[in-house]
């Protein structure tokens, strides 16, 4: 295949298609000096510019005759190699076609009236729960990290407690887990924090804590406060803490929230964030009862309560400790429209708008991270990427923002907080007198009928198809502009046309 074939498409389903190696086979074979296993995976997150960075004027790739990097590709041993090459091509024909690398824009914002380098934090959780780990990631460029849960008490745990639901080819989209909070003692995370503090003094921590008690509280927030925490997050939202008055528990009342987060300002002159639970139905409840109670900012959003499957050979679930599961929290890519929902009716609320908000659920890449702070966010927290990626995903979320700063004139990431809130609007109040048909490129479509039979069958029967392998012809009249034909486009042939009054 000549270096030129991969468009789009093809360029996109062929990373996807990566193993993303630790120290790679590719890179460590690759005789012209490149280094092809970082620029796949900036392809795959989005980060064009990081990628282009990473070519030089001339694509070696051209005149290199060696195999050597599709040899050592470990996803041969599951397939086939990648089609290295043919990607290097593809990134290179990016910089021909004009696309910068990242240039120098502004990441650094202040999230409670403390300056943080970036907007990129560890969320609380098994990504940042002992000193070696965080050190590792302050060192990589995260620019602060929420210390996994700290409690008076050590709880006891399950294996194993991770579990996940792909589609299809994909890499998971939804991941459960049934940890409890830190399972080291207190004095020894506090050790931890104090050390990480003397170490790393220009990044952030913010202490998490969950008490039993008002006394608990009150303590734990001392504690973390003499330890060096620059912040206090209350987690009155663990979805599955092995004890009643516990996580969610306290999210879900009110009452509590409110209790417990004076018992916390008792304890502490720092900021105080209320993470809160999404097992909810309308989140400004208790948040308004913690900022009320002396809360400096809002954390959202927790895991969601869930069951991810049932396996129908013997009906367990996962994961299945000794033939047994419970309910566990769900995270990962498939949560980040309900924590969307949950952020934007608390950044519409006239007494929460300008409440200082921590974003989590469903950050993978720069891009979902900027539509988190389009939406008002000052600070985001990122735990399942993480846990797929490794610490090394901060390289992506940091080229790829700056990029897309630098690309819309933003000095910087400042500027686009909020940017996103004056275009979400009642439902009353959208347009539902005009139609966008969509708009059909013949030259891309494969004449596959997917849209075809999404359109009978679970739209408006407003397409029909010619011949076998020949594409779609649009019945205006029957078209009601629901836009299902691009959504399942495999080829994106189909896009959004010219709307018109109906």
């Amino acid at each position: 295949m000549p270096l030129s074939a991969l468009n789009d498409l093809t360029a996109r389903n062929e990373t996807e298609s990566c193993l993303l190696c630790h120290n790679a086979p590719c890179t460590q074979k690759c005789p012209q000096g490149l280094d092809p296993a970082k620029i796949i995976r900036s392809l795959r997150f989005e980060n064009f510019s990081g990628a282009v960075g990473g070519i030089g004027e001339e694509i070696p790739c051209e005149s290199c005759r060696s195999q050597d990097c599709l040899e050592a590709c470990l996803a041969g041993k599951l397939d086939r190699p990648l089609r290295i090459p043919q990607l290097m091509a593809y990134t290179g024909g990016l910089k021909k076609e004009g696309l910068a690398e990242s240039g120098n824009v502004d990441l650094s914002i202040e999230f409670c009236g403390i300056p943080c380098e970036n907007p990129f934090f560890l969320s609380s959780s098994v990504v940042a729960s002992n000193y070696e780990m965080i050190a590792k990631a302050f060192k990589m460029g995260w620019a602060g990290a929420a210390f996994k849960t700290i409690g008076t008490f050590v709880p006891e745990e399950a294996s194993p407690r991770f579990a996940t639901i792909r589609k299809e080819g994909n890499s998971f989209i939804g991941f459960k887990n049934i940890e409890q909070i830190s399972d080291y003692t207190l004095e020894e995370n506090l050790a931890v924090l104090s050390q990480l503090k003397k170490d790393f003094p220009s990044k952030i921590l913010i202490a998490s804590i969950l008490g039993q008690d008002e006394e608990e509280w009150t303590y734990l927030a001392e504690r973390v406060t003499e330890a060096g925490a620059d912040i206090i997050e209350c987690n009155f939202s663990c979805p599955h803490m092995s004890g009643e008055g516990l996580g969610s528990d306290v999210g879900q009342n009110p009452e509590l929230v409110a209790l417990y987060t004076e018992a916390t300002r008792k304890g502490t002159h720092l900021p105080v964030l209320a993470k809160m639970t999404p097992n909810i139905g309308n989140m400004e409840i208790p948040a308004l009862a913690a900022m009320k109670s002396g809360a400096t900012g809002i954390a959202a959003i927790n895991t969601i309560k869930s069951i991810m499957n049932i396996h129908l050979d013997d009906f367990t679930s996962e994961p299945q400790v000794d033939g047994k599961s419970c309910v566990g929290g769900y995270s990962g890519k498939t949560v980040k429209p309900i924590a969307l929902r949950f952020i934007h009716d608390m950044k519409k609320h006239p007494q929460l708008k300008d409440v200082p908000i921590s974003g989590m659920g469903g950050i993978e890449t720069w891009r979902d991270s900027a539509e988190f702070l389009a939406l008002g966010c000052g600070n985001l927290q990122i735990t399942t990427s993480v846990m797929q990626y490794g610490y090394r995903i901060i390289e992506d979320l940091i080229d790829g923002l700056s990029s897309y700063l630098k690309e819309r004139g933003f000095s910087s990431v400042q500027e686009m907080v909020g940017m996103a809130l004056p275009n979400l609007v009642t439902a009353e109040e959208l347009d539902r007198h005009s139609v966008s048909y969509p708009r059909f490129e013949r030259k891309r479509c494969l004449g596959c009928g997917r849209c075809y039979l999404s359109c009978f069958d679970g739209g408006h029967q407003a397409l029909l198809m010619d011949e076998p392998g020949g594409g779609p012809k649009l019945n205006p009249k029957k078209c009601v502009g629901c836009h299902l034909c691009i959504m399942v486009c495999p080829a994106g042939a189909i896009s959004a046309g010219k709307r018109v009054k109906v």
